[in-house]
């Protein structure tokens, strides 16, 4: 069906891939869905966590965009007083 928006309730960033850069030092890569009154509902969701992960964020996110989301979780939501800064995971 031409000019129809298959998800025109959604905001800009619906389906777009995203980095989320928590207050507690995790980062979070995937596919926003939305945000609503508990957070930010994320889709099919890499973490990277600075205490368990060997590898340094940079590093972790070239690889992230390289050879694509590294799944750990298919669905999450980050509170929304986790999410503090959000940005496009550019290639």
């Amino acid at each position: 069906m031409t000019g129809h928006v298959f998800h025109e309730q959604r905001d800009e960033l619906h389906g777009i891939t995203v980095v989320i850069h928590g207050v507690s030092g995790r980062t979070y890569v995937g596919r926003w869905h939305e945000r609503g009154s508990r957070g930010v509902i994320m889709r099919d969701v890499a973490i990277h966590d600075p205490d368990a992960n060997a590898l340094p964020l940079e590093e972790w996110l070239g690889k992230q965009r390289k050879f694509g989301i590294a799944v750990q979780e298919k669905h999450m939501i980050v509170p929304n007083e986790e999410a503090a800064e959000v940005s496009l995971l550019s290639v």
